[in-house]
C-alpha cells in the first residue's frame, strides 16, 4: 500500500481517477492506493467467490473487487470478495450494509484490512467480516454482536468452517489457496 496521500479526498475523486490497475479507497478523506495483488491473493479471490456463488441463494449477489462499497458519503472501500444483500440491486455502488465482506491479507494491505477496514465494516453494520491470511492458511470469522465484531471462529489449513452467515456454506482455507 502506498502511503496515505494528501487530502482530503471525496468520493467524486474516484469517478475521475485514472484507470491504472491500482485500487483506490477513501476513508474519511484519506486516499489509500494499493498495487495489483499477487497470484496467491487472486487465486483465493477466485476460489472463494466461486464457492460462495455456488451456495448463494436467490436474491444475494457475490461480487469481487474492484467494486465500491460506499457506506457513507466519506467512505468507499473495495472488499476482495463481498456479498450484497437482497435489497441492494442494480446500483453502481453498494450503499446498504453488505451481508459479508472478505479481505485477503497481503503484506501491503494487512494493517489497512485488520484495523481501518474492520472499523469501517463494523460501523456500517456489516454482519459478517472474514479475513483470509494466505501466509498462515487461516480464516478468521468476525460477526457483529451488539454493534461490535466478535471472533466467531478461526479455522486453519484443511479444517472446515461451517458458515451460517450470510448463508450456509463450507469453507476450507487450504482449498482456497491450493494451485490447481
Amino acid at each position: 500500500m502506498e502511503p496515505l496521500e494528501s487530502g482530503p479526498y471525496t468520493l467524486a475523486y474516484l469517478d475521475t481517477a485514472p484507470d491504472d490497475g491500482r485500487r483506490r479507497e477513501i476513508i474519511d478523506g484519506g486516499l489509500f492506493v494499493t498495487p495489483a495483488p499477487a497470484r496467491i491473493h487472486q487465486r483465493a479471490v477466485v476460489q472463494l467467490s466461486s464457492t460462495l456463488n455456488i451456495a448463494c441463494p436467490a436474491g444475494f449477489e457475490v461480487l469481487v473487487a474492484p467494486f465500491d462499497y460506499r457506506p457513507t458519503s466519506k467512505r468507499s472501500v473495495q472488499p476482495d470478495v463481498l456479498v450484497c444483500s437482497p435489497d441492494e440491486h442494480g446500483s453502481k455502488h453498494a450503499r446498504k450494509p453488505l451481508s459479508l465482506a472478505v479481505e485477503i491479507l497481503s503484506p501491503s494491505t494487512k494493517m489497512l484490512d485488520l484495523l481501518l477496514k474492520r472499523g469501517v465494516y463494523e460501523q456500517a453494520g456489516v454482519p459478517s467480516y472474514w479475513i483470509l491470511d494466505p501466509e498462515q492458511e487461516t480464516l478468521t470469522v468476525l460477526e457483529l454482536v451488539d454493534g461490535l465484531y466478535v471472533e466467531r471462529d478461526v479455522v486453519a489449513g484443511e479444517k472446515v468452517f461451517e458458515a451460517t452467515l450470510p448463508f450456509p456454506v463450507q469453507i476450507v482455507p487450504a482449498e482456497l489457496l491450493r494451485e490447481r
